[in-house]
């Protein structure tokens, strides 16, 4: 599951003239640093995905370093699970498993509205590293449904006076 390349991406919609800023602004936030972005993930993920991680992905996870990239911001995270949860990973080497998407992909994926696959033979998502580690990972998640389920009907609005 290889892809080389350069994996920014412009938003859809952006005005083509602000292309040029937009790919400088990703290039400035590509070169933060990890840390603070992948602690947060870490801490939404032990919260909403670790209790409902089956015990045979947990050891094939467990401190193996998987990078998420938002192809279309520049932001990246890198994480690993550890015994007690989810963990930021450190910046240092490459990852076992990169997986590069924009964030109407990862949106998607989080609730359930498209398939990894479909993504991925789109091109919408890129998968580099350990092919065995990124199946492990995708069939989790497709058993395990969408992290973040869209409400089956959309909340009523009410006029204030």
């Amino acid at each position: 599951m290889n892809m080389a390349g350069n994996h920014r991406t412009v938003p859809a919609g952006l005005p083509v003239w602000l292309a040029p800023a937009h790919r400088r602004v990703c290039s400035w936030v590509e070169r933060l640093p990890v840390a603070p972005p992948s602690f947060v993930l870490s801490q939404v993920l032990d919260r909403v995905l670790l209790q409902r991680l089956p015990t045979d992905a947990r050891q094939a996870l467990a401190g193996r370093c998987v990078e998420l990239r938002i192809s279309d911001l520049g932001v990246r995270v890198r994480l690993r699970l550890t015994p007690t949860g989810f963990a930021p990973a450190r910046d240092v080497g490459e990852p076992e498993l990169r997986i590069v998407a924009p964030v109407s992909s990862y949106l998607r994926l989080l609730r359930g509205e498209d398939d990894p696959d479909r993504l991925f033979f789109e091109r919408a998502l890129v998968m580099e590293g350990d092919t065995e580690l990124g199946l492990v990972l995708k069939n989790t998640l497709d058993a395990i449904g969408p992290l973040w389920p869209v409400p089956a009907t959309p909340p009523v609005r009410r006029r204030s006076r």
